[in-house]
This record gives structure tokens, sequence and C-alpha cells, in this order.
């Protein structure tokens, strides 16, 4: 019988020990994913990164993990550019779909103006928020 350890602090190696495994598996199931990082970087005047877009791709579909835009840039159109620069780079690597997930109302309405569609929500994710999953053709 196999035992469990509940631990808040895995290492990294424990860590990998499940990706590695589970990316094994998928990829006897579905094929190999291909996948491979992907960033959009914003830099200031003297090259220090101060947001961006980062994500991958993995079995032909963009996945944007995480949008910052700083504060002193914000409404600008800079998240559709940097949604732009990826999805394009995406395409170029084969793929036909994007995804993305915010609890940010306003994140929610520059992807929506960006043409992602909601295909899921879970309530309360954080509390008094709704998580949205969008996703978008590319």
């Amino acid at each position: 019988m196999p035992e469990f350890e509940l631990t808040a602090s895995p290492s990294p190696e424990e860590l990998a020990a499940i990706t590695d495994a589970l990316s094994a598996f998928n990829a006897g199931d579905v094929g190999p994913s291909d996948r491979r990082p992907l960033a959009v970087l914003i830099r200031d005047t003297d090259g220090k990164v101060t947001g961006g877009l980062s994500g991958f791709t993995a079995w032909g579909w963009l996945f944007t993990q995480m949008l910052y835009i700083p504060d002193t840039l914000r409404g600008t159109g800079l998240a559709g550019k940097l949604l732009a620069k990826a999805e394009e780079e995406a395409k170029a690597r084969g793929c036909h779909g994007a995804w993305i997930d915010t609890f940010s109302p306003q994140a929610l309405s520059a992807y929506l103006r960006q043409g992602y569609e909601v295909f899921g929500e879970l309530e309360d994710f954080p509390e008094g928020r709704t998580r949205s999953f969008l996703h978008k053709t590319l």
C-alpha cells in the first residue's frame, strides 16, 4: 500500500517526478505537447522589464498565464497589443486557438474586446469575484 505525505513545501525534484510522469503519460495518450514558453516584454527606457505577457504554446494552443500592464500605461491599448504579438507568434508555431483566465473585471473587458469569448466561469474565486475562462480561434 502506498504512503501519503501532505506537504506545503515540496522540493523541485518531487514536483518534477509528478510533472515528468504526467507529461510522459499525456505524450503516449495524445502525442507530444511541443510545449514552448512565450513572453512579450514591456521595457522602460532603461531596459528594465516593467510588465508584459507570459505563457506557453502546447498542443496547438496558446495559453496566456500572466498579463501585467504597469499602472502608468493602463488604458492605452497595450493589453491588446501584447495579446496580438503573442497570438501572431502562436500562429507561426502552428497554433489554432488561444485561452486565458481572469478574475479582474477590467481584464475581462480587455480580453472580450480582443475577440476572446467566455466558455466557463467559477464563482467566488476569489470570494466576491468570478473567474472567467476565455478562448479565441486564431
